[in-house]
């Protein structure tokens, strides 16, 4: 009996040991976002796109300047807020969608509510029909790209024969406070015409992310790979479970197999992004490849993801209580954005201290 109290002393003894090293441990922890900016488009009339649609320019020319502040302030004030609860700083990276241009990016980043995050950008003009377009923006003291690359989406309507001209996806490469990580930034094509109807761009788009996933891997099995965006698809449609073969539960994720944390949060939870129809769709989010579920934590892991769905950012009445508080009159009544941001925060132990 004595001898079984010693080696129970013991044990508790080692185990508290164990417990207070663990917590001495530190850990580094940076935000990746993606936000779908809804129509961040200038003031000046392109010719060379369709922007006369956008609803800035169905303004009033005399209001315009005016309702493109307040919408610059509002984006970054919600960029700025991602994330800042828990790390104490805004995304280290960032993708967005539905941006006209790389101009509004600069403007965008130098609001003072963003001028000392020092965003660095990376955008290519794409073949969109509306002239909308995909970016990446990051910390320059947090991220360092390598390589950047934008991926046309080639796709024709089986009716007409005619291209349908949307987003390119962007891949950016670089490293992420010193680990290597590549970043997939998507805006697929919308469900106009219906769901059915759109199904085959969307499907398209999502064999265009996987060629780009396995070209990744085939050069190195193990890379850090997240595909985010608006995909205009939920979570357990074709284009995420049959192209690119998404897990929602990450235990069974095996080596080059995609993680999507959203899944869960749609069909168990009910959550959303975006609302149409008195229902809600889960089209932002942020996938990721397996070596970022190791529990070896030398090198950033995923810790969790999230929608940001804050409650200024939602609607406190009526019928669409609850929904994405977006923008009328391009921002002159307030508002932000026609859908919730998503993130996702990935830690690492910080061994310098």
């Amino acid at each position: 009996m004595k001898i079984f109290k010693i080696n129970l002393i013991v044990a508790l003894l080692c185990a508290s040991v164990c417990i207070n090293a663990q917590e001495k441990k530190k850990y580094k922890i940076h935000t990746v976002a993606f936000y779908n900016l809804e129509n961040l488009f200038d003031t000046i009339n392109d010719t060379t796109k369709y922007d006369e649609a956008s609803p800035i320019m169905e303004m009033n020319e005399a209001l315009r300047g005016k309702a493109y502040k307040n919408k610059l302030h509002n984006m970054a004030t919600v960029v700025a807020d991602i994330g800042q609860a828990d790390t104490k700083n805004s995304p280290a990276v960032i993708g967005v969608s539905e941006v006209e241009n790389r101009q509004v990016l600069m403007d965008l980043v130098n609001e003072p509510e963003l001028l000392d995050k020092d965003y660095g950008i990376i955008h290519f003009d794409s073949p969109d029909k509306r002239g909308i377009d995909v970016a990446l923006l990051y910390q320059k003291a947090l991220f360092k790209p390598i390589d950047s690359s934008s991926h046309e989406l080639l796709i024709y309507d089986d009716s007409t024969r005619e291209r349908v001209y949307t987003r390119d996806q962007l891949l950016v490469s670089g490293e992420l406070d010193g680990d290597l990580i590549h970043i997939i930034v998507n805006h697929w094509p919308s469900r106009s015409g219906g769901e059915a109807r759109s199904r085959f761009k969307r499907v398209a788009a999502g064999k265009l992310n996987k060629r780009i996933i396995d070209s990744l891997q085939s050069i190195d099995p193990y890379a850090k790979i997240m595909t985010m965006g608006d995909f205009n698809d939920n979570p357990t449609n074709d284009s995420m479970k049959k192209e690119i073969k998404t897990e929602a539960n990450k235990d069974k994720v095996k080596l080059k197999g995609i993680y999507n944390p959203y899944e869960n949060q749609f069909k168990k939870m009910g959550l959303g992004t975006t609302g149409y129809r008195d229902a809600w769709s889960l089209f932002d989010m942020i996938l990721i490849s397996q070596p970022f579920l190791e529990k070896d934590y030398s090198s950033f892991r995923f810790y969790k993801a999230g929608i940001f769905n804050q409650t200024y950012l939602t609607n406190k009445e009526g019928r669409y209580k609850g929904y994405p508080l977006r923008m009328i009159n391009a921002g002159l009544s307030g508002g932000y954005s026609d859908h919730f941001p998503v993130y996702i925060y990935l830690i690492k132990e910080d061994t310098k201290h």
